[in-house]
């Protein structure tokens, strides 16, 4: 592929990295609870070992995120049974929190989308699918192999 595309494309991915970060006016939850509320409200409970996974972060990092929302209410942790590890879930005042920042974030790509238009709108999001689908299966290719058993 051309240079000077790929270095396009890094800094459009790197534009859009930043705004992971960016705190909405009115919002009740910082980034890093935002995403883990996402995690457990749109997905099913987890292990503190299987959201490291997921947010591609540190465990110690994930245990400090985890135990800063459970200190604020926003997420529990819970045994399950014949279960050492327990699961995490969002307490109901988790899930309104995270109802109510994603409807701020939802707005601001609400705006963007419709200045689009649809056609085009559509257009991104396979394109975007497109190129995760295709990253996951560059990614795939270059982990090592497990060694024979």
């Amino acid at each position: 592929m051309d240079e000077r595309v790929l270095r396009e494309l890094g800094d459009e991915l790197m534009r859009l990295a930043r705004r992971r970060a960016h705190v909405y006016p009115g919002a009740r939850l910082d980034p890093s609870a935002f995403r883990l509320l996402w995690l457990l409200t749109e997905g099913p409970p987890r292990t503190l070992r299987e959201l490291a996974e997921e947010l591609q972060l540190d465990p110690s990092t994930v245990n400090r995120q985890v135990n800063a929302a459970i200190g604020h209410g926003l997420v529990e942790r819970y045994a399950v049974p014949d279960s050492p590890s327990r699961l995490l879930r969002p307490t109901e005042a988790g899930r309104a929190a995270y109802v109510h920042d994603g409807t701020l974030r939802a707005a601001v790509y609400d705006e963007v989308l419709k200045e689009l238009g649809r056609d085009r709108a559509e257009a991104l999001v396979a394109e975007l699918r497109e190129l995760n689908d295709g990253l996951d299966r560059a990614h795939s290719r270059l982990r090592p192999e497990p060694p024979p058993g």
